[in-house]
């Protein structure tokens, strides 16, 4: 009897066992999917916390208008959340090469456009093709042939052609500069959020959308003083 006895208990000792491992399995299956859901809401987190801290870092351009300078340095903060945003494309990665617009079409993970590509880069997520129709506008070193690979993407240059783009009333049909001398920066957020969609009033709002307004403030007192050297 006594046998018997060790007998099962020793059978239900391995059952118990078995169990233990499959709900082990399990519990690390459901902490996979959540992880993966989870991993680039934690990412963005940690970015806007840097962000929070250091706030955006200044432009490499020098020179111009204090109050357009603090509106790039706005869209920077808003559209590429990282420390080297000059280098970086759509999902973070970076690149080395900014001798042209990287032209490299990243998966969209997220949001509506979820499953298509996007070809954003640099300080100001320019796509290609709008690098291509802004650059032969604004760029300072004209192409002398028409291909738009012909466009430094350099850090100085994606500034210069952002400044340029922001300063040309004929484009936005408003004085932009005027606007912000004038303190509406909400209507100049809601005027540019369709090219930017993260300054809000569109479809991919982020966590930082609603303290653009504060932070574009601040941002403004730095150039202010800057310009003042």
């Amino acid at each position: 009897m006594t046998n018997i006895n060790r007998s099962h208990s020793f059978s239900t000792q391995i059952v118990n066992f078995f169990k233990l491992i499959i709900l082990l399995i399990i519990l690390t299956g459901i902490g996979n999917v959540i992880f993966r859901e989870k991993k680039a809401e934690i990412k963005t987190a940690g970015q806007h916390l840097i962000s929070s801290i250091y706030g955006s870092p200044p432009l490499v351009m020098e020179g111009g208008d204090p109050y357009i300078r603090a509106l790039m340095r706005t869209i920077s903060f808003s559209e590429s959340n990282y420390l080297n945003p000059y280098y970086v494309i759509y999902s973070g990665e970076y690149v080395d090469d900014l001798s042209e617009h990287p032209n490299i079409c990243m998966t969209i993970i997220n949001g509506p456009n979820k499953g298509k590509c996007s070809t954003a880069s640099g300080r100001y997520q320019f796509l290609n093709t709008t690098w291509a129709e802004k650059a032969a506008k604004y760029h300072p070193h004209p192409s002398k042939f028409l291909v738009w690979e012909d466009y430094s993407f350099e850090p100085e240059y994606q500034d210069k052609v952002l400044y340029n783009w922001l300063k040309d009333t004929t484009a936005w049909e408003k004085d932009i500069a005027e606007l912000l001398r004038e303190e509406k920066i909400d209507d100049v957020l809601r005027m540019l959020s369709p090219t930017w969609t993260s300054l809000g009033y569109g479809i991919e709002d982020n966590n930082m959308t609603k303290f653009l307004p504060k932070v574009y403030k601040k941002l403004l007192q730095e150039e202010l003083t800057l310009s003042r050297k």
